[in-house]
Formats: C-alpha cells, structure tokens, sequence
C-alpha cells in the first residue's frame, strides 16, 4: 500500500512523478501479475460473499489512500488541485490498471503499451491547472 510513496517523497517536479509513477504502474503489472490478478478476484466475489466484503473495502480504502498520495502530490507539483475526489481518482486509475493487466495475462504487448503510452494523460485529466 505503500509502494509510490518512494516515487512521490523523490520527485522534486511534476514530470518526475508523472514518470516514476507510469513507470513503477507498469513494472508492478508485470511483475506481480499474479498478486494482482487474485486482487480483482477477490473484489469480485465480495460482490457476491459478503465474509469478504469488509477486507475488501478496507484493502480498496488503502488503495485509494496510495492513489490519492501521488495524485495530490502530482496536483501540488504542478501547481494545480486535484480535479475531483479521491475516490474518482483511484477508481479511474484502477480501472486503466485492470484492463492493463488483462491485456497482460491476454499476451497483448501493443494494447499494454498503449495504455502505458496514454496514462500520463490520465493523470493530467486529474488535476486542474491552477487559475
């Protein structure tokens, strides 16, 4: 749950977390496919079995406390305000996270990038310029 934390701490402009983040976003897919894979699992079927309702909003709430961390901090560096809420900004960002992984685990390289490629204006959909 912690782990933009250290790309956010590190940036010292709104282009270097913007970078770090994209990059560390598509290197935890990767890498930890499997982990990830049994996370939208398990979101899946609290839909269906409330005994894992509650781990599962309290997981998704640090999740969206880890979002929030690089989307204000990306807000502040570029000296804008975040565009809306918390929750917004992690589900948007989740949800480029899922289809990622799916076209991942699908063996679909040119899909992955392009999201890769269309993340950062993702990020700047988040934030408002400042005036």
């Amino acid at each position: 749950m912690t782990r933009y934390d250290e790309v956010v701490a590190g940036a010292t402009s709104s282009e270097q977390l913007r970078d770090g983040f994209v990059a560390m976003f598509f290197d935890t897919l990767a890498e930890d496919a499997t982990l990830h894979r049994l996370w939208y699992d398990l979101r899946n079927q609290s839909l269906f079995d409330e005994s894992f309702r509650a781990d599962v909003l309290e997981i998704d709430g640090h999740r969206e406390a880890m979002v929030w961390r690089v989307i204000s901090r990306y807000a502040e560096l570029r000296g804008g305000e975040p565009a809306g809420s918390p929750a917004v900004a992690y589900v948007t960002l989740d949800g480029v996270f899922q289809r990622a992984l799916l076209h991942h685990l699908a063996g679909d390289a040119e899909a992955v990038a392009r999201l890769r490629d269309e993340l950062p204006a993702v990020m700047d959909l988040l934030v408002t310029d400042a005036g």
